[in-house]
């Protein structure tokens, strides 16, 4: 399985070591990452794997979003299943 991380905010060092670290704590393995600065705004998009997860998903994304607030971020993390729902319609 599967999940997509998306990471939008103003640019400052350690956003992706953060959010690294945090995804290897929880047993996560990233399987793609693709990041740029607009000017001084930050995004990432990465594509996980979620398999192997040593808690639940639901406070993986939870810890993510917790970690973007206190870095001043916005950090989603949505399972692959929302977006193959969203093609089947």
């Amino acid at each position: 399985m599967k999940a997509v991380i998306t990471v939008l905010g103003k640019d400052r060092v350690g956003i992706i070591a953060k959010v690294s670290n945090l995804l290897a704590d929880s047993g996560a393995n990233i399987l793609d990452i693709t990041q740029t600065i607009m000017q001084d705004v930050f995004t990432m998009v990465m594509m996980i794997e979620i398999s192997d997860i040593n808690i639940k998903f639901t406070q993986l994304a939870d810890n993510l979003a917790k970690l973007g607030d206190d870095m001043g971020l916005e950090i989603r993390c949505r399972h692959e299943d929302i977006f193959n729902s969203m093609h089947k319609i």
